[in-house]
Protein backbone atom coordinates (compact mmCIF):
# COMPACT_ATOMS: atom_id res chain seq x y z
CA UNK A 1 0.00 0.00 0.00
CA UNK A 2 1.35 3.38 -0.98
CA UNK A 3 1.70 5.91 1.82
CA UNK A 4 1.49 9.69 1.89
CA UNK A 5 3.73 9.63 4.95
CA UNK A 6 1.36 11.94 6.80
CA UNK A 7 -0.16 11.36 10.23
CA UNK A 8 -3.56 12.62 9.11
CA UNK A 9 -6.88 10.77 9.05
CA UNK A 10 -7.66 11.94 5.53
CA UNK A 11 -4.26 10.89 4.22
CA UNK A 12 -4.53 7.45 5.81
CA UNK A 13 -8.08 7.01 4.52
CA UNK A 14 -6.98 7.90 1.00
CA UNK A 15 -4.18 5.36 1.25
CA UNK A 16 -6.93 2.72 1.55
CA UNK A 17 -9.71 3.99 -0.74
CA UNK A 18 -8.13 6.82 -2.72
CA UNK A 19 -6.92 4.79 -5.69
CA UNK A 20 -8.97 5.00 -8.87
CA UNK A 21 -12.04 2.69 -8.84
CA UNK A 22 -11.85 1.86 -5.12
CA UNK A 23 -14.79 4.01 -4.04
CA UNK A 24 -16.83 2.89 -7.04
CA UNK A 25 -16.26 -0.72 -6.00
CA UNK A 26 -17.49 0.24 -2.54
CA UNK A 27 -20.51 1.93 -4.15
CA UNK A 28 -21.45 -1.32 -5.87
CA UNK A 29 -21.08 -3.31 -2.66
CA UNK A 30 -23.16 -0.79 -0.71
CA UNK A 31 -25.95 -1.53 -3.19
CA UNK A 32 -25.57 -5.28 -2.60
CA UNK A 33 -22.91 -7.98 -2.21
CA UNK A 34 -21.79 -9.05 -5.66
CA UNK A 35 -19.97 -11.75 -7.56
CA UNK A 36 -16.90 -10.83 -9.56
CA UNK A 37 -18.87 -10.87 -12.83
CA UNK A 38 -21.55 -8.64 -11.31
CA UNK A 39 -18.87 -6.12 -10.37
CA UNK A 40 -17.47 -6.13 -13.90
CA UNK A 41 -20.96 -5.46 -15.26
CA UNK A 42 -21.63 -2.71 -12.72
CA UNK A 43 -18.33 -0.90 -13.31
CA UNK A 44 -18.24 -0.02 -17.02
CA UNK A 45 -14.71 0.71 -18.16
CA UNK A 46 -12.74 -1.22 -15.54
CA UNK A 47 -10.25 -3.82 -16.74
CA UNK A 48 -10.72 -7.26 -15.25
CA UNK A 49 -7.13 -7.45 -13.99
CA UNK A 50 -7.43 -4.01 -12.37
CA UNK A 51 -10.63 -5.06 -10.59
CA UNK A 52 -8.85 -8.12 -9.27
CA UNK A 53 -5.99 -5.95 -7.97
CA UNK A 54 -8.33 -3.46 -6.33
CA UNK A 55 -10.41 -6.19 -4.66
CA UNK A 56 -7.25 -7.81 -3.35
CA UNK A 57 -6.06 -4.49 -1.87
CA UNK A 58 -9.45 -3.71 -0.31
CA UNK A 59 -9.61 -7.20 1.18
CA UNK A 60 -6.10 -6.90 2.58
CA UNK A 61 -6.99 -3.62 4.33
CA UNK A 62 -10.21 -5.00 5.82
CA UNK A 63 -12.73 -3.07 3.71
CA UNK A 64 -13.99 -6.03 1.66
CA UNK A 65 -14.39 -9.72 2.42
CA UNK A 66 -15.14 -12.80 0.34
CA UNK A 67 -17.88 -15.21 1.32
CA UNK A 68 -19.99 -18.01 -0.13
CA UNK A 69 -23.31 -16.89 -1.57
CA UNK A 70 -26.34 -18.69 -0.16
CA UNK A 71 -25.93 -22.45 0.19
CA UNK A 72 -23.80 -22.81 -2.90
CA UNK A 73 -20.11 -22.52 -3.60
CA UNK A 74 -20.21 -19.26 -5.54
CA UNK A 75 -17.94 -16.62 -4.08
CA UNK A 76 -19.28 -13.11 -3.65
CA UNK A 77 -17.70 -9.94 -2.34
CA UNK A 78 -19.22 -7.91 0.49
CA UNK A 79 -18.23 -4.99 2.67
CA UNK A 80 -17.04 -5.64 6.18
CA UNK A 81 -18.73 -3.71 8.98
CA UNK A 82 -15.86 -1.21 8.82
CA UNK A 83 -16.14 -0.96 5.04
CA UNK A 84 -19.87 -0.31 5.28
CA UNK A 85 -19.11 2.80 7.33
CA UNK A 86 -18.02 4.41 4.05
CA UNK A 87 -21.72 4.93 3.27
CA UNK A 88 -21.69 8.30 5.04
CA UNK A 89 -18.67 9.76 3.19
CA UNK A 90 -19.94 8.41 -0.14
CA UNK A 91 -23.39 9.91 0.40
CA UNK A 92 -21.69 13.20 1.23
CA UNK A 93 -19.78 13.10 -2.06
CA UNK A 94 -23.01 12.32 -3.93
CA UNK A 95 -24.63 15.41 -2.43
CA UNK A 96 -21.53 17.49 -3.16
CA UNK A 97 -21.66 16.36 -6.80
CA UNK A 98 -25.04 17.98 -7.51
CA UNK A 99 -23.59 20.91 -9.57
CA UNK A 100 -21.58 18.41 -11.62
CA UNK A 101 -24.69 16.43 -12.54
CA UNK A 102 -26.68 19.33 -14.01
CA UNK A 103 -25.32 18.85 -17.52
CA UNK A 104 -26.76 15.34 -17.72
CA UNK A 105 -25.07 12.05 -18.64
CA UNK A 106 -23.87 12.95 -22.15
CA UNK A 107 -22.00 9.89 -23.40
CA UNK A 108 -21.28 8.57 -19.90
CA UNK A 109 -22.48 5.10 -18.92
CA UNK A 110 -25.41 4.77 -16.53
CA UNK A 111 -26.84 1.90 -14.51
CA UNK A 112 -30.29 2.29 -12.90
CA UNK A 113 -29.05 0.66 -9.69
CA UNK A 114 -26.77 3.65 -9.07
CA UNK A 115 -29.88 5.59 -8.04
CA UNK A 116 -30.22 3.19 -5.10
CA UNK A 117 -27.57 5.24 -3.27
CA UNK A 118 -27.94 8.63 -4.94
CA UNK A 119 -31.66 9.35 -4.50
CA UNK A 120 -31.87 8.52 -0.75
CA UNK A 121 -28.67 10.49 -0.11
CA UNK A 122 -30.15 13.57 -1.78
CA UNK A 123 -33.60 13.26 -0.23
CA UNK A 124 -32.40 12.50 3.30
CA UNK A 125 -30.36 15.70 3.29
CA UNK A 126 -33.30 18.02 2.64
CA UNK A 127 -36.62 16.32 3.46
CA UNK A 128 -37.51 16.53 7.14
CA UNK A 129 -41.21 15.70 7.27
CA UNK A 130 -41.38 12.36 5.47
CA UNK A 131 -44.70 10.94 4.34
CA UNK A 132 -45.05 7.17 4.28
CA UNK A 133 -45.55 6.36 0.60
CA UNK A 134 -44.08 4.40 -2.29
CA UNK A 135 -43.59 5.83 -5.77
CA UNK A 136 -42.62 3.78 -8.81
CA UNK A 137 -39.71 4.91 -10.95
CA UNK A 138 -39.54 4.22 -14.67
CA UNK A 139 -36.17 5.36 -15.97
CA UNK A 140 -35.61 2.78 -18.70
CA UNK A 141 -35.34 -0.91 -17.97
CA UNK A 142 -36.96 -2.61 -14.96
CA UNK A 143 -39.23 -0.56 -12.72
CA UNK A 144 -37.78 0.73 -9.46
CA UNK A 145 -39.50 2.19 -6.44
CA UNK A 146 -38.83 4.89 -3.86
CA UNK A 147 -40.18 4.02 -0.43
CA UNK A 148 -40.45 6.85 2.07
CA UNK A 149 -40.88 6.16 5.78
CA UNK A 150 -40.38 8.17 8.93
CA UNK A 151 -36.88 6.66 9.21
CA UNK A 152 -35.68 7.52 5.71
CA UNK A 153 -35.80 6.62 2.04
CA UNK A 154 -35.04 3.40 0.20
CA UNK A 155 -34.73 2.81 -3.54
CA UNK A 156 -34.76 -0.64 -5.10
CA UNK A 157 -36.45 -2.83 -7.70
CA UNK A 158 -40.24 -2.81 -7.54
CA UNK A 159 -41.25 -5.56 -5.14
CA UNK A 160 -44.87 -5.79 -6.28
CA UNK A 161 -46.40 -3.60 -3.61
CA UNK A 162 -49.10 -1.08 -4.46
CA UNK A 163 -47.74 2.23 -5.69
CA UNK A 164 -49.24 5.60 -4.87
CA UNK A 165 -47.99 6.87 -8.23
CA UNK A 166 -45.35 6.19 -10.87
CA UNK A 167 -42.83 8.78 -12.04
CA UNK A 168 -41.47 8.41 -15.57
CA UNK A 169 -38.33 10.44 -16.35
CA UNK A 170 -34.72 10.35 -17.44
CA UNK A 171 -32.31 9.66 -14.56
CA UNK A 172 -30.89 13.19 -14.70
CA UNK A 173 -34.34 14.64 -13.96
CA UNK A 174 -34.95 12.19 -11.13
CA UNK A 175 -31.67 13.34 -9.57
CA UNK A 176 -32.69 16.97 -10.09
CA UNK A 177 -35.99 16.38 -8.31
CA UNK A 178 -34.28 14.54 -5.45
CA UNK A 179 -31.72 17.33 -5.03
CA UNK A 180 -34.41 19.99 -5.06
CA UNK A 181 -32.76 21.64 -8.06
CA UNK A 182 -35.66 20.89 -10.42
CA UNK A 183 -39.15 21.97 -9.29
CA UNK A 184 -41.70 19.29 -10.09
CA UNK A 185 -44.14 21.84 -11.52
CA UNK A 186 -41.50 23.08 -13.97
CA UNK A 187 -40.55 19.53 -14.94
CA UNK A 188 -44.18 18.63 -15.63
CA UNK A 189 -44.82 21.81 -17.59
CA UNK A 190 -41.74 21.21 -19.75
CA UNK A 191 -42.66 17.56 -20.35
CA UNK A 192 -39.49 16.34 -18.65
CA UNK A 193 -41.39 13.97 -16.38
CA UNK A 194 -44.72 12.16 -16.47
CA UNK A 195 -46.78 10.95 -13.54
CA UNK A 196 -49.28 8.08 -13.51
CA UNK A 197 -51.44 8.11 -10.42
CA UNK A 198 -51.67 10.58 -7.57
CA UNK A 199 -49.41 13.57 -8.19
CA UNK A 200 -49.66 14.60 -4.55
CA UNK A 201 -47.88 11.39 -3.51
CA UNK A 202 -44.92 12.26 -5.74
CA UNK A 203 -44.88 15.78 -4.31
CA UNK A 204 -44.90 14.40 -0.78
CA UNK A 205 -42.01 11.99 -1.39
CA UNK A 206 -39.85 14.54 -3.22
CA UNK A 207 -40.97 17.47 -1.02
CA UNK A 208 -41.79 19.22 -4.30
Amino acid sequence: MRSYGQYCGLARSLEVVGDRWNLLIVRQLLIAPARYRDLIDGLPGIATNLLADRLRDLEATGVVERRLAGKGSVVEYALTAWGAELRGPIEGLIRWSAPLMVRGPGTDSFRPEWLVLAVPALLDARVENRASATVGLEIGGPRFQISATTSGFEVGPHDGRDLGATLRADPAYVLGLAAGALPLSDALAAGLVEIDGDESVVRAVFAA
